[in-house]
């Protein structure tokens, strides 16, 4: 297995990372996005994220962007403020090196880091056994599926709602 570095994105990595983002939008299920943002839109989507002070990180392999992550607010009411939602995407070259487990592991890090205490997968597509079989691997509990939310690549698509508890979780009070 090839090493997997995992480190904080860079505004050099935008045009790698909608490459990717691209791929998954026009062939997979994994986001609901239809057609693909720009590298513009992209760089607008990350910068979001960084200015709340998120984690948005990329993996590279051999020193070529294998796959990416970040963490994003599960809503923006103030009473899911210790809530936050994953997102990791992979190369789909670079599926089955480890990229994915290495990438959401030091998101989950991060995301204690930032004090959340619940961090939400929702994953498109209940048939997607990569992405569930990554999130239950690290400690996620499937904790229901929305059906036919989603209508993409000519069939009804479900989400699967995945939870895992991040520091104290709810054992304690914020």
């Amino acid at each position: 297995m090839p090493a997997v570095v995992v480190r904080p994105s860079r505004a050099e990595d935008i045009d790698a990372i909608q490459a990717i983002y691209a791929h998954h939008v026009l062939h997979g299920l994994a986001s609901f996005e239809e057609v693909p943002p720009d590298a513009a839109e992209l760089a607008k989507r990350r910068e979001a994220i960084l200015a709340q002070g998120l984690p948005y990180l990329v993996a590279e392999i051999d020193g070529r962007l294998a796959g990416y992550a970040y963490a994003s607010l599960y809503r923006t009411r103030s009473a899911y403020r210790h809530t936050l939602e994953d997102s990791v995407y992979v190369d789909d070259g670079c599926r089955g090196l480890g990229v994915g487990r290495a990438l959401l592991t030091r998101l989950v890090a991060e995301c204690e880091r930032w004090g959340a205490r619940q961090l939400v997968a929702v994953i498109g597509d209940s048939g997607n056994a990569g992405s569930i079989g990554l999130h239950a691997a690290l400690g996620f509990a499937r904790t229901g599926v929305l059906p036919a939310v989603g209508f993409k690549h000519g069939r009804w698509v479900d989400s699967v709602l995945m939870q895992r508890p991040l520091g104290e979780g709810d054992r304690t009070l914020p």
